[in-house]
């Protein structure tokens, strides 16, 4: 019990951190007027910084020893090596798609996708803890954070920044298609939680963490230079630090969620980082403003995803069978 109330809290954390670095990256791909280009850097930055770490440890560089044992016997499946995969689908999908349906469309979208898809992965015993029932509480927690996520969004009035816009096959698109790309990356976090945590269950929170970075990076990478085959890569980049801490901030938050995801499951892991994500939002808002307007209904749809934790926290965390 204790393990999983410290585990709800981390969760929290794990969403202000996500709330963090959206800001930083953010304001970067302002600065360079490409999204997806700040992601690289983000994944970029946090790719040499894991890499470092493991470079002066010995014991970490057996992890990813255990990691290649794991998949050479059979126990870890080479696709649970791919998690970072659906980051850079998730930011892909961001960077693309944003400009053309609104902020309010694609966070909507996105938790409604990775809540639905946090339910059947808990069901299917995909992530490191095995299977979890499907409950009325834990659908009804699910129900509680989609609407309270619809209420925080609409209520922050958040705009789309200028300097950002969507590609032109993107922009002339029907917003019902659009809006089917951050559906499928919403449902791509829950995997990719999922899976990292298998992966950090043989080789450690910052092995899996690792990989995560490294085929995150490379799909960006393969989006970015499609993305500027006709423009080229930008000549500038802005010199202050802080717009370069997003990649520092993400090797916190997944190590963080590989091991959290053990101890809370993917549903709950998931409701409690969107909370943790709405309030540190709304404190940035306050501290930090960047032009959103910040109403009642913001506050009050931030106050509902806890409650949504809650809701879904009362069902009890027992395992129908263990995972193969």
């Amino acid at each position: 019990m204790v393990r999983r109330q410290v585990g709800l809290v981390l969760g929290g954390c794990i969403g202000a951190g996500v709330a963090v670095q959206a800001r930083v990256n953010g304001a970067l791909g302002e600065r360079l007027h490409d999204g997806v280009g700040a992601a690289v850097v983000s994944f970029g930055t946090g790719l040499v910084l894991v890499g470092l770490v493991f470079l002066g440890s010995g014991r970490l560089r057996a992890g990813v020893r255990r990691i290649r044992a794991a998949v050479a016997e059979g126990t870890l499946r080479w696709w649970q090596l791919l998690g970072g995969l659906c980051g850079a689908v998730f930011v892909a999908c961001q960077g693309l798609t944003v400009a053309a349906i609104g902020v309010t469309a694609f966070t909507v979208s996105v938790v409604a996708g990775q809540l639905v898809s946090s339910l059947v992965v808990d069901r299917l015993g995909l992530g490191p803890g095995g299977r979890t029932p499907v409950t009325r509480w834990r659908i009804g927690g699910a129900g509680v954070a989609l609407v309270a996520v619809l209420l925080a969004a609409v209520g922050r009035h958040s705009g789309v920044s200028e300097s950002l816009s969507a590609p032109e096959v993107f922009r002339s698109a029907p917003v019902g298609v659009l809006i089917v790309l951050p559906v499928l990356a919403g449902v791509g976090v829950a995997w990719q939680q999922a899976v990292n945590g298998r992966v950090g269950a043989v080789g450690g929170p910052l092995s899996a963490t690792l990989g995560n970075f490294v085929t995150g990076l490379a799909g960006l990478l393969v989006v970015e230079a499609l993305l500027r085959a006709r423009t080229g890569l930008p000549t500038e980049f802005p010199s202050e630090p802080w717009l370069y801490l997003g990649g520092a901030i993400g090797v916190v938050f997944i190590a963080l969620a590989v091991l959290v995801v053990r101890w809370i499951g993917v549903l709950l892991l998931g409701l409690s980082s969107v909370a943790g994500q709405l309030l540190a939002s709304l404190v940035l808002d306050v501290v930090a403003p960047t032009g959103a307007v910040l109403s009642m209904a913001a506050v009050a749809g931030c106050v509902l995803t806890f409650v949504a934790v809650a809701l879904a926290a009362r069902s009890p965390r027992t395992l129908v069978t263990e995972s193969p």
